[in-house]
């Protein structure tokens, strides 16, 4: 399994453009500005990209997902699973029309209830036959995902958790890897769901400073031990936590993921 993060930052991005309007006056580390010369601060918004045995999964479709696939070159998509609703999580979607253009059948999503019918929600010219077709529309087929299932030979396992009071919010398990981008909590079922992983990718928004729906630094890494992947790497991060100083706090077998970083499970 390869695993390319494609995205690694928070809802705002780094830079973000609080911090390039106002002179980075509320920057608390001048990461944002950082960001600039360094390319491992510049973090879009947090997906990643899993191949398994020559099929492509994308999990979520950030609002960075044109850039995100420009710069990867990805050649193709096979299949998508949704974490949440949220618009940095689903908002790329009118883009997948450049991969679902070439494919003989709709690209299948995969996602809770909520996530599924937010998806047609938010961009109903995509479903409804009477809607106007002027365009490139995507071609999509949403599929609920509750319980584990099996995509390309592999066992996908949904995790439920919890962010904040969001109904319908998923990591996913595939194999001895586990994502997880958004989270304040874990649910015990899904707990034991997460025995011997190799890969763990979890939430880490910041460094301090209580979130009501996500986990900070001291968290993620108490989660992280607690879970006890053979490797864990962090995503979801806003400009308030630098690669090099924060990083030196961290586990040896924990690391802060960067857009591009590529790894093996």
């Amino acid at each position: 399994m390869k695993i390319t993060f494609l995205g690694t930052g928070t809802s705002h991005g780094v830079p973000s453009i609080d911090c390039m309007i106002d002179g980075h006056r509320h920057c608390p580390k001048g990461v944002c500005r950082l960001s600039l010369s360094d390319a491992k601060h510049a973090r879009t918004r947090s997906s990643i990209l899993v191949e398994l045995g020559g099929k492509r999964v994308l999990v979520d479709v950030s609002p960075d997902f044109r850039q995100q696939a420009l710069r990867e070159k990805i050649p193709a998509i096979d299949a998508v699973l949704i974490t949440h609703c949220h618009a940095d999580h689903i908002y790329g979607i009118p883009d997948i029309r450049s991969y679902t253009a070439h494919q003989p059948q709709p690209l299948s999503f995969y996602g809770s209830s909520e996530s599924m019918t937010a998806v047609r929600t938010c961009f109903p010219y995509i479903f409804d036959p009477n809607a106007f077709r002027g365009g490139g529309i995507p071609r999509i087929a949403t599929n609920t995902a509750s319980a584990p299932f099996t995509l390309f030979g592999k066992s996908v396992t949904p995790l439920h958790v919890e962010h904040g009071n969001l109904a319908g919010c998923f990591g996913y398990r595939i194999d001895g890897m586990a994502y997880i981008p958004d989270i304040k909590s874990l649910p015990s079922q899904t707990r034991a769901s997460l025995a011997n992983l190799d890969v763990l990718i979890l939430n880490c928004l910041r460094e301090t400073r209580e979130h009501a729906s996500h986990l900070v630094l001291e968290q993620s890494m108490a989660l992280a031990r607690d879970i006890g992947p053979r490797k864990c790497y962090f995503i979801h991060m806003s400009h308030d936590i630098n690669y090099a100083t924060d990083g030196a706090k961290l586990d040896p077998w924990m690391e802060f993921s960067y857009d591009g970083m590529k790894v093996e499970a």
